[in-house]
């Protein structure tokens, strides 16, 4: 199972850049996609439709703003829009996939970079969103693999300029505690997991001061997979050369035959 998640910021934005070219060419299993930006009509995915995939849309209330949607070759067992709390429903921020392998949970965290208010925002909706994962485990849901815009980093080595972030919104000393114990819940970072800690892999640059080309960036964008599915991690990577948006994809493929 082939798993991409990629923010596309904006959804159309992407497509008018050879976004469905691409995705003939890659032809994911499953394409995770977040910041999908749909405005007050129904976004048109007819691009990715007629190449044959299923579509799954969890748009945000608020017209080009947020939303994630998936893509899938195979019909899921069962399709899940949301987490059943409307302050993060009404952006859109969570679709569930269930397949007979494991659960795929696209979610595309808050950024918190928009003010003191948004980063308290993002910090309940954090512990809100591993006590919501903890609960599906318990439920019996899954095997999991949780892929979207973390809006977070890990450690020092997933952003250029660590030292002078320490407090900024995606590397405050909370945050980072979050992602220690959201891992220690019985998760494995599946890129780390494939190439251990390699230096200056990121997902996402700022649009200013040719930071892309700079490559000065920040790996926010993550795979994560539940324990019992490591032993089928066959590949993990992030596709920099990929450029539709400021953020690449990141991928993982599972083999279920090894």
């Amino acid at each position: 199972m082939h798993i991409i998640s990629y923010n596309l910021n904006g959804f159309r934005s992407a497509l008018s850049k050879g976004l469905a070219e691409w995705v003939t060419h890659t032809r994911p299993d499953v394409l995770c996609v977040q910041e999908i930006k749909a405005g007050r009509e129904p976004l048109d995915v007819s691009a990715l439709t007629d190449l044959g995939y299923h579509a799954y849309l969890h748009p945000a209330q608020k017209p080009g703003y947020s939303g994630v949607a998936t893509f899938s070759l195979e019909k899921p067992l069962a399709v899940v829009e949301g987490c059943g709390h409307s302050c993060y429903d009404d952006e859109g921020r969570v679709l569930r996939l269930d397949f007979a392998q494991c659960s795929v949970l696209n979610t595309y965290m808050p950024s918190g970079t928009s003010g003191p208010e948004r980063q308290a925002f993002k910090v309940e909706w954090l512990h809100f969103f591993r006590r919501y994962v903890r609960e599906l485990q318990a439920a019996g849901v899954g095997p999991l693999v949780i892929v979207g815009d973390y809006n977070c980093c890990q450690t020092e080595i997933d952003l250029r300029n660590a030292k002078t972030n320490q407090n900024s919104p995606g590397f405050t000393p909370e945050e980072r505690q979050w992602f220690r114990d959201f891992l220690a819940d019985g998760f494995t970072d599946s890129f780390r997991h494939h190439h251990g800690p390699v230096p200056d892999r990121y997902s996402w640059w700022t649009y200013r001061a040719g930071a892309r080309t700079r490559n000065v960036g920040w790996r926010i964008d993550h795979l994560l997979v539940d324990n019992a599915l490591v032993p089928h991690i066959h590949h993990a990577d992030l596709l920099h050369d990929v450029v539709h948006s400021d953020h690449c994809p990141a991928q993982v493929v599972l083999d279920f035959n090894a």
